[in-house]
């Protein structure tokens, strides 16, 4: 059993409640009432860990109902008293009213018969004043039953501790409740009261653990007021509808309630013991709330001084436990894959995920199961594992529910017919929390999963690093999809390989898991059911969001915190974004809104020509480079240079997430314009690039400038360390740039006007293009320099026919509308334009001009 989450729903947006709080303890001379035995119990047997409890075991426990069910638990403390935690009757700061809620008493299983049991109504309900929300402490209040409590057998109140009670740390106390089992996994039928023994935490140790970064780097400071209960492995905790429910530890005979169950971090997670709210602390404020009542509660004199082990009373002692899966002795060797043989079948890859369980795709089983019940031939199936000189047996097939339509939930787990002894060999894999974030750049790894072959070539073909949400959102998700924040389960996890595939190479029939690494610890990230063809697979489906079904199914999976929050130099991402719209084709045009200016261009290439110059290029298509013709043809030379094309390139700065790509040019196409020689040429690639950060085609427009866009010139400011940098531009129109050049202008050509102190950033020798952003946050090519001219761009969308034609997957964005200026109108030249033609100096005057003619 485990306990109620932070931040629950019962504890958001909670105000103060007007009431009385005293710090103050009762007065030693003041006597306890003869008249109320607390703390006793019938004699019985009880199971430790998260077990039934036995009828009458925990006479004191109380089911709080409200709207017709249990919400949280309760301790009779007197005949007419209650005690349980505040957060679970407060709504939007607002005390609930107290006619809705009731009380059982001696109650056992939820779903009858309910012998023994009786119910009372709540007649108040009264909180501390200085109440606001669970971890700002206080988190206790007292209900009062419209009429006492019938005692007897299975109805007893428990012991309260003084304030000046200490109970020893280490001591074994009990929790108890009808909560969810685990996160997100409700009590089953019949709902009867669990019982878990949890270990009393030092405040040093608490805060020690506590102070360890835990998901999303949260961490807690206790307060007085509150103790800590468990184990630092986890695995037995209280858990959601729990709260409210009691801690009690035995002393003298008698028993004592130490805590309220409170709040905590997840249930039962490594690290993060519950919190529950230190009975003894309010004692002086107990009392003033009962006062008058007979009898009232019993506050015996403690037995004796408890004795605390020296070392826990150390300033911050504690032990921080380690997880116990995803060690693996090196890369590759995985102790925890599974070979699951089934006869008449190739063997199928999956993971051992606790000492009882794998997990395996639901599509290598499918075909021998039946609506009707599991495979009849189950008796033969077998599972090796690493290390074990034996196959163990199959006991048991569970598929995913959805595992027959849905690629994302292939997944099936087999128990085995009896658990094995997790060493070096087995050793299960971690699972992620559906919160879980694996940071961009973690890195990873490819593992065997379903029947696929082995990889071919080399270890590190299976090497991987993590692609950052966004480009693996807008890369592969749908367009205008919204990219899931982190601690929201992703779509999808697309992985960036160390090395590039070789042409040729071929990964048919191959399925594969991906592994990523924290702290030296694997976690099974992400699944691929099917092969990608003779291709890497991009993205994996996450296994984020199964988190919850395999601790359903296996009580012992190996779910474990993330480990790593190094969020790196751009910090948290915390604002939701959408995906720019694809083509046809898929992504194009993509950047991140946050790359600093000049550093990451997926589409810029540079173009090594025989080795004596380098221009730029862009990447129209995953096989096809569009340069300057002048940058790769000399004037009158009929053969074909020896060009180089490398991506993911920024001279000697490295870029994040991003590996270098480069391939040879086979061959050069001009387009067949008559009477000139094309200022546009397609260099065909030697093979294909993939869509990643480091190579991406840009978009292209059919109309040529997006309405509403803003432009650029990209380029170098030095040709030899090749950093690119960007010079903001305005796009003229045709009229003014015509006026501009009269005489000179060649056919389809752009004029552009820089930004003041922009017009010496880029170099211009080495032709570099001419980019729009587009409102909807797409880039788009609209032009390559001139040879010799700092203005004059040679416009793509002349040549869209030409490109279709050649390239056959250019990525053209849908129409959006006309070009952001006027085409019609007189083609007559103001005198004032006239002057200034050809002069490089009366461009400056032109945003004057535009003004006068468009008025």
């Amino acid at each position: 059993m485990a306990r109620h989450l932070l931040l629950p729903l019962l504890m958001l947006g909670i105000s103060p409640i007007p009431g009385t709080f005293q710090d103050s303890a009762l007065s030693p001379t003041q006597e306890e009432p003869e008249d109320l035995d607390c703390g006793r119990r019938e004699p019985s047997a009880r199971i430790v860990g998260g077990s039934d409890a036995q009828p009458g075991t925990w006479p004191w426990q109380v089911s709080l109902h409200h709207g017709g069910g249990h919400i949280c638990g309760g301790s009779l403390i007197a005949p007419s008293w209650v005690l349980s935690a505040a957060h679970c009757f407060i709504t939007n700061g607002t005390l609930e009213p107290a006619a809705e809620w009731s009380a059982l008493l001696g109650v056992h299983s939820q779903d009858g018969p309910l012998d023994g049991t009786h119910a009372r109504a709540v007649a108040a309900i009264v909180v501390p004043a200085n109440y606001s929300q669970v971890e700002l402490g206080a988190d206790l209040a007292l209900l009062r039953l419209a009429s006492p409590a019938s005692l007897g057998p299975a109805v007893r109140p428990v012991c309260l501790p003084r304030a000046s009670h200490r109970f020893a740390h280490g001591t074994a106390c009990w929790a108890t409740g009808w909560g969810d089992v685990q996160e997100a996994d409700p009590l089953p039928l019949p709902w009867v009261l669990q019982e878990v023994e949890l270990r009393l935490l030092g405040e040093a140790a608490c805060q020690c653990l506590y102070s360890w970064p835990g998901p999303f780097n949260l961490t807690l400071q206790l307060l007085p007021g509150m103790l800590c209960a468990g184990y630092p492995e986890g695995r037995r905790d209280t858990c959601q509808g729990d709260s409210g429910g009691p801690l009690v530890c035995e002393e003298g005979g008698r028993w004592f309630q130490a805590g309220i169950t409170s709040f905590g971090f997840g249930c039962g997670r490594r690290n993060r013991p519950g919190v529950f709210t230190a009975v003894a602390s309010y004692e002086a404020w107990i009392r003033e709330q009962v006062m008058g009542s007979e009898p009232g509660p019993a506050f015996p004199i403690q037995p004796q001084k408890p004795q605390s082990d020296p070392q826990e009373l150390r300033e911050g002692n504690c032990t921080i436990a380690l997880p116990e899966c995803g060690k693996a002795p090196r890369p590759g060797s995985w102790p925890w894959e599974a070979r699951v043989m089934v006869p008449g079948s190739r063997p199928c890859y999956g993971a051992l995920v606790s000492e009882s369980w794998v997990l395996a795709p639901a599509s290598c089983f499918l075909d021998r199961s039946s609506s009707d019940g599991p495979p009849r031939d189950l008796d033969t199936w077998r599972v090796l594992l690493p290390s074990r000189p034996r196959a163990e047996r199959v006991a048991r097939l569970v598929p995913h529910e959805n595992a027959t339509w849905d690629y994302a939930s292939d997944l099936a787990l087999l128990q085995l017919g009896a658990p094995v002894n997790l060493s070096v060999a087995p050793r299960p894999v971690c699972l992620p929390y559906p919160e879980h974030y694996f940071l961009p750049g973690s890195r990873c790894r490819l593992a065997r999963w379903g029947r696929g072959e082995p990889a071919p070539g080399p270890g590190a073909l299976l090497e991987a690093e993590l692609l950052g949400g966004w480009w693996c959102h807008c890369l592969y998700g749908r367009q205008g999809e919204a990219v899931p924040l982190p601690g929201d389960p992703p779509h999808a996890l697309c992985p960036a390989y160390r090395e590039e595939e070789e042409a040729g190479r071929c990964w048919n029939d191959s399925c594969w898991s991906l592994l990523c690494q924290e702290e030296g610890t694997w976690f099974l990230a992400g699944i691929r059911d099917f092969p990608s063809g003779c291709l890497r697979p991009r993205a994996f489906f996450p296994l984020q969001t199964h988190g919850p079904w395999i601790s359903h199914v296996t009580r012992g999976a190996y779910l474990e915190d993330q480990l790593t929050w190094d969020w790196g130099p751009d910090g948290e991402e915390t604002e939701t974004q959408t995906c720019p719209p694809h083509t046809e084709y898929g992504a194009c045009g993509l950047r991140p809104e946050d790359a600093p200016m000049g550093v990451l261009w997926p589409w810029l290439a540079e173009v090594h020509v025989a080795g004596d110059r380098v221009c730029t290029g862009i990447l129209l298509a995953p096989g096809w480079v569009l340069v300057a013709t002048h940058c790769v043809l000399r004037p009158g030379s009929t053969t074909v240079p020896y060009i180089e094309v490398y991506l993911g390139r920024a001279g000697d700065s490295p870029l994040p997430q991003v590996y270098q790509v480069s391939r040879l040019v086979i061959s050069i196409q001009l387009p067949r314009h008559l009477g000139f020689r094309p200022p546009l040429a397609l260099l065909e690639l030697s093979y294909r690039v993939e869509p990643s950060p480091s190579a991406l085609p840009i978009c292209l427009h059919p109309a040529g400038v997006p309405p509403g866009a803003s432009c650029w010139v990209l380029g170098w400011k030095d040709p030899r360390d090749r950093v690119p940098v960007a010079a903001a531009v305005s796009i003229l129109t045709p009229r003014i740039c015509h006026c501009l050049y009269q005489g000179i202008l060649p056919p389809g050509t752009l004029c552009v006007l820089y930004a003041e102190g922009q017009e010496d950033r880029c170099e211009m020798s080495s032709a570099p293009p001419l980019l729009c952003q587009t409102t909807e946050g797409s880039w788009v090519l609209v032009g390559m320099a001139v040879q010799g001219s700092r203005e004059l761009f040679a416009a793509i969308g002349n040549e869209k026919a030409w490109i279709s034609q050649t390239v056959g997957e250019a990525y053209f964005l849908p129409p959006s509308g006309s070009p952001h200026w006027p085409t019609g109108g007189s083609n007559l030249c103001p005198p004032e334009l006239a002057r200034a033609s050809g002069s490089p100096h009366g461009v400056h005057f032109l945003l004057l001009l535009t003004l006068l003619i468009q008025s």
